[in-house]
This record gives C-alpha cells, sequence and structure tokens, in this order.
C-alpha cells in the first residue's frame, strides 16, 4: 500500500490541536506504520502593527485543513476519521483523496519561495480609513486611504496639500490609523 497525502477537515481553529491530538492516538493505537506525518501548512507573513510597527507571524495557509500522510486502511482511516475536532477527508462523497505531488508542492510552497522575493506584508488599513503620515517629509499631515497594495506593502493616501487633495504612494510603516 503507498504513503500518499490526505487532506482532513477540521474546526477551524482547531489546526494544531488536532495535529497533537492525532499524535497521541497514532502512539496509543500503534498505527506508526501506517500514518507517518501530519503537516499544517503555514506562511510567514509581516503584519503592521499599531504605529506602523513591523512584525513577522506564521499565519494558517488553509484554516480548517490538517495533510496526513498515510497509507489508508480501515484501521487508520477510523484512527484519523474518529480524532476529536476532526471533521471528514476531503474528497467526493466522503471518500478520501489522496493529493497529487503536484497539489501537495503548491499547497506546502514548495518550488514558490524565490530566495529574496518580499514576504507577503498584512495590515488592517482598509481604503476609506482616516491615517496620519508619521515619517517621511510629509509626517504629521492626515489623510484618507485611496488604495491598499499588500503584495506591494504600499498604500496610496490622498493629502491635502496646499488645499488640494494630492495621491501620496507611502509603505504601511510610514502611516498609522487615526482614532
Amino acid at each position: 500500500m503507498a504513503k500518499k497525502w490526505y487532506v482532513l477537515h477540521t474546526y477551524s481553529g482547531y489546526e494544531n490541536k488536532v495535529k497533537t491530538t492525532l499524535q497521541q492516538r497514532i502512539e496509543a493505537l500503534g498505527l506508526e506504520d501506517s500514518v507517518f506525518d501530519i503537516k499544517i501548512p503555514v506562511e510567514r507573513v509581516t503584519e503592521i502593527k499599531e504605529g506602523g510597527k513591523r512584525v513577522e507571524v506564521e499565519r494558517k495557509v488553509f484554516p480548517g485543513y490538517v495533510l496526513v500522510r498515510m497509507e489508508l486502511d480501515s484501521r487508520s482511516w477510523a484512527a484519523v476519521r474518529n480524532t476529536p475536532g476532526v471533521t471528514g477527508f476531503v474528497g467526493s462523497q466522503g471518500n478520501p483523496e489522496p493529493l497529487t505531488r503536484d497539489e501537495y508542492n503548491k499547497i506546502m510552497g514548495i518550488g514558490r519561495v524565490v530566495p529574496g522575493a518580499p514576504k507577503k506584508t498584512s495590515t488592517d488599513i482598509e481604503e476609506g480609513q482616516a491615517v496620519k503620515v508619521v515619517s517621511g517629509p510629509l509626517a504629521e499631515f492626515d489623510g484618507v486611504v485611496a488604495e491598499v497594495s499588500p503584495e506591494a506593502g504600499k498604500v496610496k493616501v490622498m493629502v491635502s496639500i496646499f488645499g488640494r487633495e494630492t495621491p501620496v504612494e507611502l509603505s504601511f510603516d510610514q502611516v498609522a490609523k487615526l482614532d
């Protein structure tokens, strides 16, 4: 029987608990020869916090899903399926369908990371929001966010300069939300 990757659907937010519980069940039931690996796909992103502070965090790529590498038989299926927090396997009509190597590589980000490429950036700044410019030549100016570009880590802000609305492109850390 072949070792394949399967996708489990879990309660959102319970992925780590499911992984821990499943590891304990595998050991307790002696299924180490059937269930080999458990992964929760994550990516590193830079979040911009209050005051433009950058924090690198791990974020789940697919909340509510866990990958399990296993040889599927009735014992391993029952052990995994009956783990608290698991709602089922991903597949048609409830039948587990294994991932192809390409699907697994895409989900895990294998081959996608380019050295030197910027990581994703996340912010809670939204279009239409009032912000204050906190650094750079326009520091202390207030404006309204016209556009947010998370991929670029930039935000376009309409700033009133000499009585005229002027679009200015700034990085996330150059602006802070107004209360």
